[in-house]
């Protein structure tokens, strides 16, 4: 059933997506997302890893509390959306580097 699969060369490929993913996990604190929402009202800043490092809230927005819990949960989501779909093309670029097949 496994006839010509070699083992080694799987576990090469095993040990270069590993060496990869933490390359790209370092490259991915590096940078960085943002985005505004409310006509720029509120603005959230992430790293690759999807670590919040900034936000800014207008303070006409202070004396509004659902309308600025509403921008804050949009413009959150709109910053995961952007990281998940930068992992993914990370992910899709790390895959096209590795041929188990070749001899």
């Amino acid at each position: 059933m496994f006839e010509g699969l070699d083992l080694g060369k799987m576990n090469d490929m095993m040990a270069q997506m590993q060496e990869k993913a933490k390359e790209l996990e370092k490259n991915s604190q590096n940078i960085q997302f943002s985005t505004k929402v409310g006509g720029g009202l509120v603005e959230i800043t992430s790293n690759g890893l999807g670590e919040i490092i900034d936000l800014n809230i207008d303070d006409t927005l202070l004396s509004d509390k659902s309308y600025l819990q509403i921008l804050i949960i949009s413009a959150i989501n709109d910053i995961n959306k952007m990281v998940e779909d930068n992992k993914k093309s990370q992910a899709m670029n790390m895959m096209g580097g590795i041929n188990p097949f070749k001899g």
